[in-house]
């Protein structure tokens, strides 16, 4: 058994400790709408079977995947600036997955799938390794109570998912709002033997063009909140 796999099994075993709640939100009609009528074409369930990204996709194509979309702002902008490539997005809350098919099915994008469940245990069982070329996590829910730390999704266990993922040279990129989680999320990476911070001895990269400037940043930066991004090769 390999470290990856002993770090897997250790985050499996940790599953009693969420890294996300279902929040009570209400979807709008529109976005119930969407989660009966456009789920068939864009939803793949969750299952523990590595999906075939040929077969899901109907072609061979470079696959990437997003962490906790949200309402989908950055991976609709992501899918239509890399029509070459195949995206995947991951997220637990319904108004948000019914929010980005909206978006998807206005911009009759084609290359986009969306799973509804915990990502953690999708990248256990329905990403095969080596599968990814890129990963995005962009705003993760900083947790901010030091006794909810713990339920950060940015843990060892999960970056070593994440570089079980990954094909070698593929990339990671992340975002916070949160500097406690920005210099939480340098000191995970960092030491993850699988990881190199293309930042070097700076840790943290300028915002990259193909992260868009979200309704959610825009927000922040009226608030006056500053946003760290950082980018890792996988090696």
């Amino acid at each position: 058994m390999t470290d990856n796999d002993n770090d897997a099994n250790s985050a499996r075993s940790r599953r009693t400790v969420r890294s996300f709640v279902i929040r009570r939100g209400r979807s709008t009609a529109a976005q119930e709408r969407a989660l009966e009528q456009l789920w068939p074409r864009y939803g793949v369930p969750f299952s523990n079977h590595p999906i075939d990204f040929v077969a899901l996709f109907g072609r061979a194509a470079p696959t990437m995947i997003e962490i906790g979309f949200g309402a989908g702002e950055a991976l609709l902008w992501f899918a239509q600036a890399h029509p070459e490539m195949n995206c995947l997005g991951i997220e637990v809350h319904p108004p948000g997955v019914g929010h980005l098919m909206l978006g998807l099915d206005a911009a009759n994008a084609t290359n986009v799938r969306i799973i509804m469940h915990d990502a953690v245990e999708v990248l256990e069982q329905q990403i095969a390794p080596a599968s990814l070329a890129l990963a995005h996590v962009f705003f993760p829910d900083p947790w901010p109570k030091k006794r909810h730390h713990k339920r950060r999704i940015i843990q060892p266990g999960f970056v070593s998912l994440l570089s079980r993922a990954l094909q070698p040279n593929g990339t990671l990129r992340l975002a916070t709002d949160w500097e406690h989680y920005a210099m939480h999320m340098r000191e995970v990476l960092d030491a993850s033997p699988d990881f190199s911070n293309r930042a070097g001895e700076k840790g943290f990269v300028a915002r990259p063009s193909e992260r868009p400037l979200t309704r959610f940043e825009r927000r922040g930066h009226r608030l006056g909140h500053a946003v760290w991004d950082l980018e890792y090769e996988r090696k």
